[in-house]
């Protein structure tokens, strides 16, 4: 009996262990769900706070929602972030280098040219969190772009301030580009009436050197109109305003004969510009007409108003070019 009642008790004592181990493991496998459940809940959270969702030419996707490392590409780009306060580690460029209002600035930032193709190497050393890029130009190299860093594509926009706002809407910066857009709007009307004061209705004629032509730029094109329109200086009569600009020969030139000259140089490097400008400086023609005369040819650096028209920089920058101008003449 005693024995019995000894495997009685050790019956007796291996059941509760079992019992109390499988409630520990009941108990344990409730609180590794609760776990589960609570650390899911938290992940999405912290992943929300570090992610937002914004819209773009391939639908909507998802970017940082603080981005550090941006890349723009479009040789506009440069000059619409460092507008809205962003510094990019890559843009691609035209000239060699930036502008002077940007040189400081974007010392850092890596140039990558104008290739057809992207160099997707040189963007992938920069490490970006977020790539910005218009449709036209880059929807070709979407999935080779996307595999780098999140990638916006954005529409084609007729107006620069529609631009600047479509990346700044990427950015959270919406409040940030209409101020941009309202400081170049004041500083613009001050230029005006400045400018009515010192040329009042006197023609100025816009032109550019290039290395095959001479164009003449009117009020329908973006650059033509910033110095018609948004500074108020008249242009030549006889322009046809159908006409967005002119390519004109230089026998052509003295039949406009306007009392100023705002002449551009599309690129100071290159030597058909050089030599087409100097031809053009020693002509007879040239040097008989009123604004050569009268010392009112104003001469613009290329790099420096490469962007004017499409970029609030390179429009400020413009208008304290032209208010120089015009006053050195005065003084």
């Amino acid at each position: 009996m005693k024995q019995k009642r000894g495997w009685s008790t050790s019956i007796i004592i291996v059941l509760l262990i079992a019992l109390c181990t499988a409630c520990a493991g009941s108990k344990t496998g409730s609180d590794t769900s609760g776990t589960a459940t609570g650390d899911s809940s938290t992940l999405e959270t912290a992943l929300s706070d570090k992610t937002r969702v914004v819209a773009s030419e391939k639908g909507e996707i998802s970017i940082p929602a603080d981005p550090q490392r941006i890349v723009g590409l479009s040789v506009v780009y440069p000059e619409f972030l460092y507008a809205l306060g962003v510094r990019p580690v890559a843009v691609q460029n035209y000239h060699p280098e930036f502008p002077a209002y940007l040189q400081e600035a974007l010392k850092d930032t890596l140039k990558t040219g104008l290739a057809q193709t992207p160099n997707f190497e040189a963007i992938l050393s920069t490490q970006p969190d977020l790539i910005i890029a218009p449709a036209w130009w880059s929807d070709k190299d979407y999935d080779q772009l996307t595999a780098i860093a999140p990638t916006v594509l954005l529409p084609q926009r007729d107006n620069w301030r529609d631009e600047l706002r479509d990346i700044a809407e990427v950015l959270g910066k919406k409040d940030v580009a209409e101020k941009v857009i309202t400081d170049l709007q004041v500083q613009e009307a001050e230029a005006k009436k400045k400018l009515d004061t010192l040329v009042g209705e006197e023609t100025v004629m816009y032109m550019m050197i290039m290395a095959d032509e001479i164009v003449i730029y009117g009020e329908n094109i973006d650059r033509g109109k910033f110095i018609h329109q948004e500074l108020g200086l008249n242009p030549v009569k006889d322009f046809p305003q159908s006409e967005m600009s002119v390519s004109i020969s230089l026998e052509k030139i003295p039949e406009y004969n306007p009392d100023h000259i705002i002449l551009q140089l599309d690129d100071e490097s290159s030597d058909k510009v050089q030599k087409r400008y100097k031809e053009m400086m020693n002509s007879s023609l040239w040097k008989n007409m009123t604004a050569v005369k009268k010392n009112q040819v104003y001469t613009m650096g290329g790099k420096e108003w490469f962007s004017l028209g499409m970029s609030p920089l390179a429009d400020s920058n413009a208008v304290n070019d032209v208010l120089q101008a015009f006053e050195k003449k005065e003084n």
